[in-house]
């Protein structure tokens, strides 16, 4: 174990710096107003932005790829996951498979693309009487070779079912950990709040899958001046990512952080975690054991070769991965805020109430 287990430490961009086995990781974080008829922004409000592709932020949101709902429209995938972590809002799902699901609120949708899949992301503003705040984490997990041609895939991971960890240091104040995959495993040498929390499965054909992948995905708030120790990670040659994303300094491993940053520690280190300041403070944490493949990615194609590459393009081109059964490229699910999930089989399920 290093002496020091901080081996890098980088700003957050768009988007954030990531380690194999994972490839991309963005956080979007929108102020968007109230709701149209159309559940999109007031047509007033577009004025001055590129339509089709509006990353600027401006008034605090931004349309994207979206023309009347922001969000992204129909685009395909192949190779690779996606886990998308919604913290406040709603986004609508639809894909080529015929699935479709809204989800919001702390609800987390994992999606095996594999073999290939279209899908659709947008972020209807339901409230025509309030603004409707959006932010969500959406998170690329690369797959193993051997998995890349595996069957398009969804998981949904509700809200209320995701496993917390709730710990209290010495003075009372609580740091909170969400374990969307990877176990979390306490004992005594990290400190006060011990416990342990088993996720919900991720899917079968993930990397998380594999027991020994070693690979997590937490989130952490910690009240002000919470101290927290995070244990160390259980597996050889397993990489770690903390991404400190909201609050305004803490200490990791003795040494104060006054701005926001993707922080590389040593797996195999227990690490402090001090909130210094008057408000919480925020991470997210990407771990895992790196798959250690070779990695050709064209836009939203992330295969091991430049020839599997070409092979997914003209697969694209020939099959559209099934084809898209929607009447337009970016559908929305009605104004009910409900949340649901319909899957390729017609198979239902909608979140149960917390206990």
């Amino acid at each position: 174990m290093p002496a020091d287990p901080i081996l890098k430490i980088q700003p957050l961009g768009f988007p954030w710096p990531t380690i194999d086995p994972f490839l991309f990781c963005v956080h979007h974080d929108d102020a968007y107003p109230r709701g149209n008829a159309q559940m999109g922004p007031d047509a007033a409000l577009l004025a001055g932005r590129d339509i089709g592709q509006d990353f600027s932020r401006q008034q605090g949101w931004s349309m994207y790829h979206g023309s009347t709902v922001p969000g992204f429209p129909g685009h395909p995938h192949r190779g690779f996951e996606t886990v998308t972590i919604t913290r406040q809002g709603l986004i609508d799902h639809s894909d080529s498979l015929g699935a479709a699901a809204r989800f919001g609120g702390g609800d987390v949708q994992w999606l095996t693309a594999g073999a290939g899949i279209v899908h659709s992301e947008m972020f209807p503003l339901v409230d025509q009487d309030a603004p409707n705040p959006l932010e969500l984490f959406q998170i690329w997990l690369n797959l193993p070779a051997a998995n890349k041609m595996a069957a398009p895939h969804f998981t949904m991971l509700w809200a209320e079912d995701i496993p917390r960890l709730r710990a209290l240091d010495s003075d009372g104040r609580e740091t909170e950990v969400a374990c969307i995959a990877g176990q979390l495993a306490l004992d005594a040498a990290a400190g006060p709040g011990g416990g342990e929390l088993q996720p919900l499965a991720p899917p079968p054909a993930s990397w998380a899958a594999r027991p020994d992948s070693d690979l997590a995905i937490w989130t952490l708030r910690m009240a002000p001046g919470a101290h927290w120790t995070l244990p160390a990670a259980g597996g050889s040659g397993t990489r770690r990512m903390l991404y400190f994303f909201k609050g305004g300094r803490v200490q990791v491993a003795g040494r104060r952080i006054d701005a926001h940053a993707a922080i590389e520690l040593a797996a195999d280190a227990i690490v402090a975690l001090v909130n210094g300041d008057d408000e919480p403070a925020e991470f997210l944490l990407l771990q895992g054991r790196p798959i250690g493949e070779p990695v050709a990615q064209y836009g939203p194609f992330v295969m091991n070769t430049q020839a599997e590459i070409a092979q997914a393009m003209a697969d694209y081109r020939r099959t559209q991965f099934g084809g898209w059964p929607w009447p337009d490229d970016a559908p929305v699910h009605g104004r009910d805020a409900a949340r649901f999930a319909r899957h390729p089989d017609g198979r239902e399920e909608r979140p149960l109430p917390s206990q």
